[in-house]
């Protein structure tokens, strides 16, 4: 699994000189659908179903899901094209997206499924999830993101982005953050339950 610098080729942090990324369609979300000088062909409200199609005259049953407008737009076009219009000139809106989510789960204070607007990163998913535990693995911070070729893992240590040290990475809509648990850290925090007095002094040699 990528690790620090290799870790960000898979799950880049934002930066400041390039442009936030391109809003990729979801299930439930509603889409305006124009095609230049075909009225018929021109939709004012598309929703995407659960399963993350859309019917579309004459060319039926479409998945959408994780394509940008422009690659929507580029897709209906050249199917259209195929069959039915001269160089037809698609554009795509989204005009109302569904909530996206991250999925915040192991060894955190509140572990859920979260929504998130606009820009995220990683930092601000565990703040939504109260951040860790006492017994949170900070250095292994694992997120899984599903690309068109297949599902990516990347691991940070979040410890030395809180520091600075490396780069905060930028969470994604249907993003999955897990943080490790540390078995040390465990067994002297039920010590710590169990034998409250032995404990005191334990800490108090340490």
């Amino acid at each position: 699994m990528p690790t620090g610098g290799a870790a960000y080729d898979v799950i880049p942090a934002p930066s400041a000189v390039s442009r936030p990324a391109e809003y990729r369609i979801g299930p439930l979300d509603l889409l305006k659908i124009s095609v230049f000088q075909e009225p018929d062909l021109s939709l004012e409200e598309v929703p995407v179903d659960a399963s993350g199609n859309i019917l579309f005259p004459l060319i039926g049953r479409i998945g959408v899901t994780g394509k940008t407008s422009t690659e929507l737009a580029e897709d209906i076009g050249r199917r259209l094209g195929e069959k039915y219009l001269v160089d037809p000139q698609v554009t795509v809106i989204v005009s109302r997206s569904a909530s996206q989510k991250v999925t915040v789960e192991g060894a955190v204070t509140q572990p859920g499924v979260f929504e998130i607007e606009g820009p995220t990163t990683l930092l601000q998913a565990m703040a939504l999830a109260k951040g860790p535990t006492q017994t949170a693995k900070l250095n292994e911070v694992i997120v899984f993101r599903r690309q068109e070729d297949g599902v990516y893992a990347a691991r940070f240590d979040l410890s030395d982005i809180r520091k600075g040290l490396q780069p905060n990475p930028e969470i994604l809509g249907n993003d999955i953050v897990v943080v490790g648990n540390s078995f040390a850290k465990s067994l002297f925090r039920d010590f710590l339950q169990v034998s409250p007095l032995l404990a005191t002094v334990f800490v108090r040699l340490d």
